[in-house]
């Protein structure tokens, strides 16, 4: 059977991460979380897999190449171009936009297929949802979930008659003003007819405009609630969450790797740390070759990724820390994701190191130890007091 994952947006809410690495390639304990979906396409049947890529598209192409080693065929749409420096410059068509091009190339489409947004951890059972489909003679189908009434202003809301025909979209509505609590999940299942609602070579969304062309001629366009696992990462701080929960077991389909080294401390290889010496309490997942200085403390759920140097007195404390971290000694983390020169906090409220001299307190592991500036603990707290504390020494 046949499946898209949509790949080619620039993730900017996911920025600074997504400067460097596409959305689906973003690790979730060192597995691009893409990879998470290819699992549940297969265990389900789903073995001809297009992906639309644009931005960074070499980095996916790269690692899932013809899918091969996941035990599938994937193939790639490329949205972009080559400028006059020689350089690709992406430019994504839109979600339905890449479908319909796809389609324009080579009829590849020619049964019910499913569609995934390729940003979010999901455990659904993708073959009961295909068989409540064709029972309804859907043309589109949105799997939707139910979220507490509070939570509906944070997504689109779908609004339906009482045998599950779409009716009406809301887009992030008041608490108040929501006319359902069931919302979307990027999780589409399509018959080939729908492409014929597609105009060619233009950009065109699945979500804001082909779902509202649906809508308006009446076809048979349908949702269906289910109760499943869903992690949205569509931005820093749903991904800070999507690793605790991780951490603190609370997704099925993640397995925490490495081995368990202390009671609910999880390490890859080489890691160099003496426990008798270091104030670790778990969840902690620690990547291979890191060294962990005596005198350091690491409060979970945290997440340190690998060939990262965490000195003595530093203190990290339901944290995520990307690959090649160093942090000197007296650094304070909580709550926050530290990625490359960038420290962010669980709101998204970000502070460029380099850019306020303050890169020395947190740098690249590959270079070599910046000498302490001449300033003050408490000036260096001052700065970086954006959210109350961001770093403190």
């Amino acid at each position: 059977m046949k499946a898209m994952i949509l790949a080619a947006g620039k993730g900017t809410r996911v920025r600074p991460i997504t400067y460097t690495i596409p959305k689906p390639m973003i690790p979730i304990l060192q597995k691009p979380v893409m990879e998470f979906l290819l699992e549940l396409l297969r265990q389900h049947g789903f073995d001809q897999i297009m992906v639309n890529v644009s931005h960074l598209a070499h980095e996916i192409e790269g690692y899932f190449r013809d899918g091969q080693r996941f035990g599938v065929q994937i193939a790639y749409s490329f949205e972009g171009y080559i400028d006059q420096n020689g350089e690709l410059q992406g430019k994504a068509i839109g979600s339905a936009g890449g479908m319909r091009r796809i389609q324009d190339f080579s009829p590849f489409f020619d049964d019910t297929f499913v569609v995934l947004c390729g940003d979010a951890l999901i455990d659904l059972d993708l073959t009961a949802a295909v068989k409540w489909h064709k029972e309804k003679g859907s043309i589109a189908t949105i799997i939707t979930k139910t979220v507490p009434r509070e939570e509906v202003s944070s997504y689109g809301v779908v609004v339906t008659d009482e045998d599950g025909k779409i009716k009406a979209f809301q887009e992030k509505p008041k608490v108040e003003d929501a006319l359902s609590t069931n919302i979307n999940t990027g999780i589409y299942i399509f018959e080939p007819e729908v492409l014929d609602y597609i105009p060619s070579e233009v950009e065109f969304d699945i979500g804001g405009q082909l779902f509202p062309k649906l809508v308006e001629i009446g076809a048979p366009f349908y949702a269906i609630p289910m109760d499943f696992e869903w992690v949205d990462i569509g931005k820093v701080p749903d991904y800070w969450q999507a690793i605790r929960s991780v951490l603190l077991g609370e997704v099925k389909n993640v397995q925490i790797p490495g081995r368990e080294i202390a009671p609910g401390v999880y390490a890859g290889l080489n890691v160099a740390i003496n426990l008798d010496k270091v104030n670790i309490q778990g969840p902690v997942y620690i990547g291979g070759m890191t060294h962990i200085e005596d005198g350091a403390t690491i409060i979970g759920p945290t997440m340190i990724g690998p060939n990262c140097w965490i000195c003595n007195g530093a203190i990290v404390e339901n944290s995520v820390i990307f690959d090649y971290s160093r942090l000197g000694s007296g650094v304070r983390l909580e709550n926050k994701l530290v990625y490359g020169r960038y420290c962010v906090d669980k709101t998204g409220a970000t502070i460029d190191l380099q850019a306020a001299s303050l890169d020395w307190l947190i740098t690249d592991r590959r270079q070599e130890p910046p000498s302490h500036p001449p300033i003050e603990g408490q000036a260096i707290a001052e700065l970086l007091k954006t959210d109350g504390r961001i770093i403190g020494v």
